[in-house]
């Protein structure tokens, strides 16, 4: 079985500060208590391809492993790594994240794509969100009312986790909109 999500959030900011806001929701030293299942984040490569004047990254995250703490105790880890690709294309104003776990995937696979762009509506002023999610249990594939209830779980939490995640953005957004040009850059920014 597989359960799979999908989400749509609309930003009342433009999208070049969404997508800054983006590369600064896990290292903001504020977000840490909200975001509190994110253990660390480690850019791994970052390359602006010149000829396309597209940004790829990669970036490694630890996460505090999903689900119920049964599965956890069964698995015999609550740490799990996961890698995000990231590929900014500014001048179509266009982010793309893809975000897989490459540790438990014996037992669990998750993969998350998110892409902003400007809200077809307010172009110059909103940027639409849209999220995709996909989440399987493995080995509880032949139990498959528990593999679904273990899987609805893992989705719940995802999702909680997805409106914690927003409500930082929302906050780094509107916290550029308010701050001086001078003080809004950041390394990972695509402001300048």
């Amino acid at each position: 079985m597989v359960k799979a999500y999908t989400q749509e959030h609309v930003y009342k900011h433009p999208w070049e500060r969404v997508t800054s806001a983006s590369w600064r929701k896990f290292t903001d030293p504020e977000n840490k208590r909200i975001l509190s299942h994110i253990v660390e984040v480690d850019t791994l490569n970052r390359k602006l391809d010149s000829a396309s004047g597209k940004l790829y990254t990669t970036r490694a995250i630890t996460v505090h492993a999903p689900g119920p703490w049964f599965l956890r105790k069964i698995i015999g880890q609550d740490i799990c790594h996961c890698v995000e690709s990231t590929i900014v294309d500014a001048q179509s104003r266009s982010m793309q994240l893809t975000t897989r776990n490459i540790s438990l995937q014996k037992f669990l696979e998750v993969e998350e794509k998110t892409r902003y762009e400007p809200h077809p509506d307010n172009p110059n002023g909103w940027t639409i969100c849209q999220q995709e999610t996909s989440i399987r249990i493995k080995p509880l594939a032949a139990l498959a009312s528990m593999a679904e209830k273990v899987e609805q779980r893992c989705a719940e939490k995802f999702l909680q986790n997805s409106v914690k995640g927003r409500e930082v953005m929302e906050r780094i957004s509107s916290m550029d909109e308010d701050a001086p040009k001078t003080k809004r850059r950041h390394p990972n920014s695509l402001v300048v």
